[in-house]
Formats: C-alpha cells, structure tokens, sequence
C-alpha cells in the first residue's frame, strides 16, 4: 500500500516517494513530469527535487523531450538534475527539433531582479547535460528584453553546472559567494551577460566555455547583434581569489573578459586558452589584485567592421599586474592595448601583434599611458608604430623585438624607456653619405621610419603604394649636421585650393617654410643648417571626409594629401 504521495506527482505502478531507498536516481518520468512541451511542470519537478534532498541526496533523470517550466526551479542540496547529453549541444534554432533534454524557460519577463530560472540551493547541487530554451525571446525588440538570471547561485559550496547549453538567457550564470564552484562544457550566447564571479574566497574552475552566436545569423551591421557586440559581457570577474580559467571562448560581445571593480575589490586568476572574437574590448580590467591576472595563449580581435575597437584596455583605477605570454591580436583595432593605470604593470612576452590602426591615425599597436610595462620578445607584422610611450609612463622597457620595417617607438627619447636588441628601422641603419641624398618610397615598409600620424598604405590600379596624411601628419628626416636640404613630396592628390594656403602646408618649429596651392602635383620645402641630425617637418591640412563629399563613400577618415614619394638632398 502507498503510504504517501507528494503533491503534483502521479503513481506509476505502485512505486511511491516514501518507498524509494535513498541515494539513486530518479526518473522524472515515472512522477508525472511530462516531456510534452506544453504541460507545465515546475510543480511536479520541484516537488521531485525537493524530496530527493530529503531522501539523502540523488540524480533526478530527465529523458530525452521538451519540458515547459512555467515557473522558477530551487535544486536543493546533495541533488543533480540530469538531462540526456554528456557533451555540450550547440543549437541552431529555439525550435529545433532536438534529440535530447530540453527546459522551455518562460518565469521572468521583465523582471532581471527576480528569482533565477533555475537556482543552486545548497551545497554540492549540479545542474547538468541540459539545453534551456526561452520561447519568447524576440531578437526584433530592442533592448532586449531583461530576464533574471537563467542560473544563479548564492552561498552554496562546490557547485556544479556541466554540459550544457544556454541557447539565449538574457544573463546566463551568477555565482555569488560559492567557493570551489565547477562550470563545464557551456555553450550558448547569452545576450547581456553570460557569466559573473563574485566574492569566491577559494578557488573557482571555469572550463571549456564557448559562447557564440548560436541561434541566429550574425552581422554587425544587424541591430540585435550589433547591441550584443556593444552593450553585451560574456564574462565578469569581480572579486575572485585564484579563479582557474582554461579553454574559453567568445564572439560578438561589447567586452569578452571584465575584471569589474566592486565594493569587494578586484580579482586574481590563471586564464589559459582564452578568446575572444569580434569583440569591441576583448578584455577589459578596471580592477585586479595587485597579485594580478595571468593571461597566457590567449587569442584577441577587435569587432568586425569597426574602427573604435582595443583588445586589452586597462583602466586607470587598476592597481594589479597584467602579464600576457603567447598571446595573439588581430583586428580592426585601434590600439592591441592601452594601458592607462599608473599604479599597474604590464608584460607582454612572446605575443603576436597585428591589425591595428583601424582608423589610419598611425595608432601604435602597444600604448602605455601610464604606469610601467616591459614588452619583449614579441613580434609585429605590420607597418606603423609598435609601442607608443606617453610621458606620464614611470617606466617602459623593450627588448628583443621584432617588426615588419623596424621596432618602431614613438616616446623613444623618454628618459623613462629604455630600448635594447630591437629590430632597428631603415633610418637607424643609414650612414652619413647616405643622409645626403635619399628617396622615401611612401608605402613601403621603410617609411615607418620616416613618417608619424599617416594613414595606413594603400595600392593604386598600377600597384604602386601611397599613403593619405592626416589633419596633421608629421615626417622625421635624418640630416647632416651644418648642411641645408631641399625636400620634395610627390603628390597624387591635392584637393586644396587657393583659399586655404595659410593652413595647408609645412611647418618647421613651429615656422610655416611652405604653402600648398590649388593644383600642386608637388610641394618643395628648404631647410636651413641644423645644428641635430634629426629634421621633424609638421605638415599641416584643413582635411577633408570622403563620406560628406561623396555620399555613395563609406570613408569616414579625415585626410589630408595623398603622397607615393619624397625625395631629400642636401644642398
């Protein structure tokens, strides 16, 4: 005889709750949870749950189909909630037809401060082998619109959330206070955050994470993904001690990686294997422990299209060390990193560096503000400058280097930077009778030497290059001492006319030496004898966007003249 039955749970046979041994699995089936997708089950499976708690602990078992919770589920302590995959399951559509266990989450609308889809209630609770679904997500609606979180714990220790997928929560995993937490083999993309760590005291593991734009098209241009590219994070740390993270990967957020500064302070950690792809801040810290963040084979690009993009940007609150090895940046981006904080440090060793300068401003590809750094033994492919050292910098050393053109410095004369076993650029290697008279073939990767704040190298019909400068470009010709020089840019393109020749031309310590006219097809300047070896020339453009003169351009830079060569000879 059945001595009780909880409430919201058929007979099956004549099994009852109360006659179950304790500590095994259970079938949800055979208590009433139906797999229909239509009837709600939140009832029969939290009442489920809960006396498998009371029971001792156990595995409740959900078979393949598709489960319709209406409500919000609490997994008690000692309980896993089981589904069919033992693999991570990437989806293409909320309404595939999948072969497998399948939660229909609908509690929450418009509530993100509510209770969480699913909650961690108690120690050693695991959520595992699922896909959660949220049928009424309408990626039309913009802003999207907020759900709580669509897993949550807090307080619990060694918690668990494994092979799972999160099709498209609006906030995927909170972990607030859980120490020695376990999360695995997740996939999904969450659409405003997709993980946040909070004040864990030991350590946490996040392993083998990949949120990508699973369910949808994407396009940068496509205003649902271009929110999420902007406005959305895939992962926050906030105060984390030793967070352990191997194997992550993200694409298409405003930030992949946030280091957040809370009331709780800043986090410490070991990331390995981490990426993160068309991402406007790949990684973004504003504050770590001065133990600092440990970053190594990390992958890093800027946002599809885009010109305002930067992979590694520390802000100026941080305190802690930053140290990159065997990382790889790729672009659009303006700077592969920018670190502003003048209480942090940041290394970079055996890193990969291209792309940058999205918007042909000769960006450099490391820019330190701030604060201290040592960059060596990197490599750079592409032309233009590799490190960029401000004067409010305390110390920045650069050994053992390599870059297409040269290891190019701008800030190389700070007393703070010290340079050493470099690749040297095409102006260190010239010899006093070649100063005399040389050519600079604009575009090629010699020129870097020679030329500051020009746009990128560009290729006519013919296969020549030439570059565009800037509202203000500057050149920076190696001369003999006592000696006066004719210099001649060769100009492809003068769009200026004779209204303008007080700003359009070229300036020597602060002296306008010559004027640009309408219809130049070149601009010839004379410098008197210098007393250094070094001639930097100021050449100076109202400037001009292609965008507002021509409407079928998408040009948005502003340029000045567009120049292949310049010729310099000593008198």
């Amino acid at each position: 005889m059945i001595a009780s039955k909880i409430p919201g749970l058929s007979e099956v046979g004549t099994n009852s709750l109360l006659e179950l041994p304790k500590a095994q699995h259970w079938n949800a089936a055979e208590y009433g949870v139906v797999a229909d997708g239509k009837t709600d089950v939140t009832a029969a499976l939290q009442a489920l749950l809960d006396w498998a708690n009371r029971a001792g602990g156990g595995v409740v078992e959900l078979a393949t189909g598709r489960y319709c919770v209406k409500g919000t589920l609490r997994i008690p302590e000692g309980v896993t909630l089981q589904g069919t995959y033992r693999m991570s399951p990437t989806v293409n559509h909320k309404d595939q037809d999948l072969h497998g266990t399948v939660l229909l989450a609908y509690a929450g609308k418009n509530q993100p401060n509510g209770p969480a889809f699913i909650t961690l209630a108690g120690n050693n609770t695991v959520l595992a082998g699922v896909v959660i679904i949220y049928p009424e997500w309408a990626p039309k609606v913009l802003p999207p619109i907020p759900y709580p979180p669509c897993i949550e714990s807090c307080d619990p220790n060694n918690v668990g959330v494994l092979d799972c997928c999160l099709l498209n929560p609006y906030e995927g995993i909170k972990m607030v206070r859980n120490q020695r937490h376990l999360l695995r083999n997740i996939t999904g993309y969450p659409i405003w955050r997709g993980l946040f760590i909070d004040q864990c005291y030991d350590i946490g593991h996040v392993e083998n994470f990949h949120y990508w734009p699973f369910g949808l098209s994407y396009r940068p241009d496509d205003p649902y993904c271009e929110w999420i590219n902007k406005n959305g994070v895939a992962f926050e740390f906030a105060r984390a001690d030793w967070e352990y993270v191997f194997n992550t990967f993200c694409f298409g957020y405003g930030v992949g990686y946030k280091f957040s500064a809370y009331q709780h302070g800043g986090s410490n950690g070991n990331f390995l294997g981490i990426g993160a792809d068309s991402c406007r801040r790949a990684v973004l810290v504003e504050q770590t422990q001065d133990q600092g963040l440990l970053i190594t084979n990390g992958e890093f690009v800027g946002r599809w299209a885009s010109q305002d993009s930067i992979c590694l940007e520390i802000k100026p609150e941080n305190r802690g060390k930053i140290s990159l090895t065997n990382c790889a940046f790729w672009g659009p981006i303006v700077n592969c990193v920018r670190a502003e904080a003048e209480q942090g440090q940041f290394t970079a060793n055996a890193c990969h560096f291209q792309n940058w300068d999205s918007a042909g401003a000769n960006d450099a590809a490391i820019q330190i503000q701030a604060g201290k750094a040592i960059v060596s033994n990197c490599t750079f492919t592409q032309i233009g400058t590799a490190l960029e050292v401000q004067p409010k910098a305390k110390s920045v050393i650069a050994t053992g280097n390599q870059a297409t053109g040269g290891f190019l410095v701008e800030g190389e004369d700070l007393p703070q930077v010290v340079l050493a076993a470099n690749e040297p650029t095409a102006m260190l290697k010239m010899t006093s009778e070649e100063k005399l008279h040389y050519q600079i073939d604009v575009g090629t990767e010699q020129d870097i030497a020679f030329l500051r704040h020009w746009h990128y190298i560009e290729k006519r019909e013919d296969g020549a290059t030439m570059r565009w400068s800037c509202r203000n470009s500057h050149i920076q010709l190696p001369v003999v001492p006592h000696r006066a020089y004719r210099v001649t840019l060769r100009l492809l393109n003068n769009p200026y006319n004779e209204a303008e020749p007080e700003t359009t031309g070229i300036w020597l310590d602060g002296k306008q030496i010559g004027t640009l006219r309408h219809a130049d097809n070149d601009l010839t300047v004379e410098i008197p004898p210098q007393e250094k070896d070094l001639v930097r020339l100021e050449f100076r453009t109202p400037g001009w966007v292609p965008a507002k003169v021509s409407p079928a351009s998408k040009d948005s830079r502003v340029l000045g003249v567009c120049v292949d060569r310049i010729d310099v000879e000593a008198e």
